[in-house]
């Protein structure tokens, strides 16, 4: 599935963006976030891979079943509860970690991205992720598609991970809830 198109500015490193063109990308959410699939208040609490605490992001997968393997993180036989949804995507400035030629070009190493980003903060360190990805946020970059790093996650498994998203282009995500099944507040879970 090829869903990149090339950018024909090349004045940066930076400026080869490519976009998601209506694409559709799947996320297990923890059944606390449901109400709020979209705000990425969840990553910013305590933080992620490629967000320091504080910093909202959006993770999303490629595949229903990469957001599952990420929702679970090794425990698929003591499955815990999640809300499954779906974001409608049409999104400009995504560079693809998952590319070598882009990683190249971006000066993007493999060990950063797979770093032990939680015992590295845990050392009171900042792990090589979060600076890449301020680096790449300071560039004006609205997102990255990744390898997934959860226990038992394939080769082929990806994840879009969003930094700059909104409900409107350029950075369009917005959650599929065409039938309102989503909780609005909190007390759903209550």
């Amino acid at each position: 599935m090829n869903f990149w198109a090339l950018s024909l500015r090349s004045w940066s490193v930076f400026d080869d963006f490519r976009p998601l063109r209506d694409e559709t990308y799947p996320n297990a959410i923890p059944l606390g976030w449901a109400f709020a699939p979209i705000s990425g208040d969840g990553a910013a609490l305590h933080g992620g891979r490629f967000n320091p605490t504080g910093r909202p992001a959006l993770y999303t997968s490629l595949t229903q079943q990469c957001a599952w393997t990420e929702a679970q993180q090794g425990f698929a036989f003591k499955a815990q509860p999640v809300t499954t949804c779906a974001y409608a995507v049409d999104c400009d400035d995504i560079e693809d970690l998952c590319d070598p030629d882009t990683c190249k070009r971006l000066g993007v190493n493999a060990t950063d991205l797979s770093c032990p980003w939680e015992d590295i903060v845990d050392r009171g360190t900042i792990p090589p992720s979060w600076e890449l990805a301020e680096r790449l946020m300071t560039a004006n970059v609205a997102g990255i598609v990744v390898p997934s790093f959860a226990p038992g996650a394939t080769v082929t498994m990806q994840n879009v991970v969003f930094w700059d998203w909104s409900e409107d282009r350029p950075h369009q995500v917005r959650v599929i809830d065409d039938f309102g099944r989503l909780p609005r507040d909190r007390s759903s879970w209550s």
